[in-house]
């Protein structure tokens, strides 16, 4: 079946001396892989490479099958030009852990129409924004409301969060707990919209803390996930 689809590139692994498997976030269709045939050699198709880069926003026209292989790209446009997302080291880095976690993330072959604009709108964001050292933080626990474990807020006065039940307690137990200063920027967090989050004065380690018990968050919800392999260039990025 032939589809026009708006897509959020996530990676793009070479295949053989001149092909690309590509994985995709689509609007239509949620996580699909393409495999783009002499995508490397060709100089006048209609494919380039440059298209693929790590988060690229582009239109495509192509064919799902469906039947759990690997699908085919038949046209593809950008469909929303960066200015700054892969022109600046901080900013590039960071996009490449987002795709990074977005791609060990997002699992399933089925269309999340709100998922995707927001992914969409959060990059746009990015893009026309330069305070952008906790967007990264922020843009993780809003990506957990679209995934299902999205912090329950209730009791958020309370001493600990509890990362493995995703709630407030006031009881420490064996779980993985977040308290004291990390527990109060994680709060912070999920009280704010992306406007506000240059507001949040964090230096390296504090960052850094709380970066990690994001993504063990992720870990403890999210069966199969992997820690991403570029987290060790970003920490190093944002001081």
């Amino acid at each position: 079946m032939q589809v026009t689809t708006k897509a959020i590139v996530l990676s793009a692994l070479k295949y053989g001396d001149n092909s690309l498997i590509v994985k995709a976030y689509t609007l239509s269709d949620g996580l699909k892989p393409y495999l783009l045939k002499g995508v490397l050699s060709s100089k006048r198709g209609k494919l380039k490479t440059a298209y693929f880069q790590p988060l690229t926003q582009l239109e495509l026209v192509a064919v799902h099958k469906n039947k759990g292989t690997l699908e085919s790209i038949r046209e593809a446009k950008i469909n929303y030009h960066y200015q700054t997302l892969h022109n600046t080291i901080a900013k590039n880095t960071m996009a490449q852990f987002l795709a990074e976690m977005l791609s060990n993330s997002l699992l399933e072959e089925e269309p999340n129409e709100s998922l995707f604009l927001f992914v969409e709108a959060a990059l746009q964001w990015l893009d026309n924004h330069t305070d952008i050292a906790n967007f990264h933080l922020f843009f993780l626990l809003r990506l957990t409301k679209y995934l299902g474990f999205y912090p329950d807020t209730e009791n958020k006065a309370y001493l600990y969060f509890d990362l493995l039940e995703g709630g407030f307690t006031n009881v420490a137990t064996l779980n993985p707990m977040l308290k004291g200063e990390n527990l109060n920027y994680f709060k912070t967090f999920l009280g704010i919209n992306f406007d506000a989050i240059h507001s949040v004065k964090m230096n390296k380690t504090q960052r850094q803390e709380l970066l990690k018990s994001c993504i063990l968050y992720f870990e403890l919800h999210l069966q199969g996930f992997r820690k991403p392999k570029s987290l060790d260039v970003l920490n190093e990025i944002f001081r």
